[in-house]
């Protein structure tokens, strides 16, 4: 075991040998499971994060640190790291963690490659005494207080290049930017009924009709969901860059097989959307009333089904039921405060919780008044929904999509 040895001001030692060197870890997929892992070395510097055409860092989750949106990364680190790892020719990984001794054990044992967090000196050195026997590695802070390892020396002189005194204002002002538009309540353009008198919901019936049917859903409820997104607006794009009527994320769209130029298509859009259902369906086959797995399946589909079952643990850890919806709600909406996004139980952090819940909610109220005023079309596609365990399709899910489509 080594003895701390002094160094240049941001730059910090800490002794012991450690026994073997962890290997990179991908985030989970809550469908296909564990991505196979790559062994890293720890000497890892620019030019290597150049060949391997990835960047990995590591933060702490949170609304100003990195969440998750619909399978998409936000947050000012988030936002900042990707753009660094762009001006390198390198795509981003982020990896998150629970507290800040996993920081830097992720940044020691080579499975980051910088920590993507504001650390100031004071607090890098008291991390630095306190982890003396338990790590062997020296790290060193840049410019935008991102730590990287001392022997990367060439990624810390790239970081410090690509920083400049405005770098850190021009990317919040983005993200305040971003919040503020999130915020904002979209003007609904067109009713929520053509007309009611008629049991017409919209001009998009028969396709909600057809794609459902081909699900098992009842039509009034993939109508309502689709009110929800867009407000039966084909060419409605949210903050996110969620697009057409089901708002797709482009990264869905892509495993989907919904290229750019149908994705504004009532036809292409609403059949993506179906075919995702199913995917979701499948993610949470373990709900066996189907009448509840309705309900997680709406809330995946808004905020990730990685936030869902983290919800769903969190209400198991505290004596319920993981499988109906009213307790486990509650702790979606937990999921907006540290104390339960940074549970080490958690694999996906913050969630913005409001929206997802009431996401579900709505959906609900406007399906149950659909009900009450458009005809079912086809019997067997409703009572599929209020009394099947299974969902009937034409096609099996693997004739939907072949590659491991991770729903986030």
């Amino acid at each position: 075991m080594s003895a701390a040895r002094s160094v240049a001001v941001a730059t910090f030692v800490m002794a012991a040998l450690l026994a073997c060197q962890p290997e990179r870890k991908t985030m989970p997929s809550v469908m296909f499971g564990k991505a196979e892992d790559e062994l890293i070395s720890a000497e890892y510097d620019l030019d290597d994060i150049q060949s391997a055409g990835e960047l990995i860092a590591v933060t702490l989750s949170g609304p100003e640190t990195y969440y998750e949106y619909r399978g998409q990364g936000f947050g000012l680190q988030y936002t900042m790291a990707e753009a660094f790892a762009r001006s390198v020719g390198a795509r981003l990984r982020m990896e998150i963690v629970s507290d800040s001794a996993e920081l830097f054990s992720y940044l020691a044992a080579g499975e980051a490659d910088l920590i993507a967090l504001e650390v100031d000196s004071n607090r890098l050195e008291a991390f630095a005494g306190s982890a003396a026997d338990s790590l062997d590695a020296s790290f060193e802070a840049t410019k935008p207080q991102w730590i990287v390892r001392s022997n990367s020396s060439e990624l810390a002189e790239a970081i410090n290049r690509w920083w400049k005194d405005d770098t850190r204002q021009r990317f919040l002002a983005m993200e305040n930017e971003r919040h503020s538009k999130s915020q904002q309540r979209r003007v609904q353009t067109r009713p929520p009924m053509l007309s009611r008198q008629k049991g017409i919901i919209s001009s998009y019936d028969d396709l909600f009709i057809r794609h459902a049917s081909r699900i098992g859903w009842d039509w009034r409820l993939l109508a309502a969901q689709c009110y929800q997104e867009s407000g039966f607006d084909p060419r409605a794009v949210s903050w996110a860059g969620a697009q057409g009527l089901m708002q797709i994320m482009p990264s869905t769209a892509s495993r989907l097989g919904l290229s750019r130029s149908d994705v504004y298509s009532p036809e292409h859009n609403i059949d993506a959307a179906a075919r995702y259902l199913v995917i979701l369906e499948d993610a949470f086959s373990d709900i066996r009333s189907r009448q509840e797995r309705i309900n997680f399946v709406l809330a995946a589909y808004n905020g990730g089904a990685g936030h869902v079952r983290d919800a769903m643990a969190l209400a198991q850890k505290n004596g319920h039921n993981p499988h109906r919806w009213s307790e486990v709600d509650p702790y979606i909406l937990c999921l907006s405060q540290p104390q339960y996004y940074r549970d080490p139980i958690v694999k996906y952090g913050y969630l913005r919780g409001s929206e997802t819940s009431g996401y579900v909610r709505q959906i609900q109220s406007r399906w149950a008044s659909y009900r009450g005023a458009a005809p079912s079309h086809h019997s067997s596609s409703s009572a599929a929904v209020e009394g099947s365990s299974k969902p009937s399709r034409v096609k099996p899910r693997s004739a939907y999509i072949t590659d491991s489509l991770l729903i986030q």
